[in-house]
């Protein structure tokens, strides 16, 4: 399916190529958070552990998304303790809601745009931290990612929207 030169996917789990794009989005979702903790509460600003788990399910389906959305938090976690396994329930739901929410989206609209991925960004956001609001009973806290990710919210949609549009064309 093509849209304004972007290609969008859905890859099996028999295809080579699922698991070797599956492994680069991993790879960035395991980058690109490191760097964001170099900065004073940067994991929590700007939320790098789901950018690239959005990209995977965009483009190239619920399988690519569902392996970097599940894979991303326990291979960081394993390595480098962040995130912590305290929070990983509550990460991981809202991995694999986003990947749902992306694959959903780019299935059902056929192209990329700015609308569609602020409908997945709100939609997993929404859905997650309710999820987490009831597992910790803390409304406060359910809604973090509101408070204080918002940046990182605004970054997964226009930075996914330019990465999507603009560099994966194909």
């Amino acid at each position: 399916m093509e849209i304004a030169n972007t290609k969008l996917y859905s890859l099996s789990l028999r295809e080579a190529r699922t698991w070797a794009f599956a492994a680069l989005f991993i790879i960035g979702n395991i980058v690109v958070p490191q760097l964001c903790h170099m900065i004073p509460k940067g994991g929590l600003i700007f939320l790098p552990i789901y950018f690239f788990t959005l990209i995977a399910a965009y483009k190239y389906g619920i399988k690519v998304g569902l392996l970097t959305a599940i894979l991303s938090p326990v291979v960081n976690c394993a390595l480098f303790g962040m995130p912590a396994v305290a929070v990983l329930p509550s990460i991981l739901v809202k991995s694999v809601l986003l990947a749902g929410a992306a694959a959903l989206v780019a299935h059902k609209c056929g192209k990329v745009s700015i609308l569609a991925l602020v409908a997945v960004v709100l939609s997993y956001q929404v859905l997650g931290c309710a999820f987490e609001w009831a597992i910790k009973g803390d409304f406060m806290a359910g809604i973090a990612d509101f408070r204080i990710g918002l940046p990182g919210m605004l970054l997964q949609v226009l930075g996914g929207w330019a990465l999507l549009k603009y560099v994966l064309k194909k």
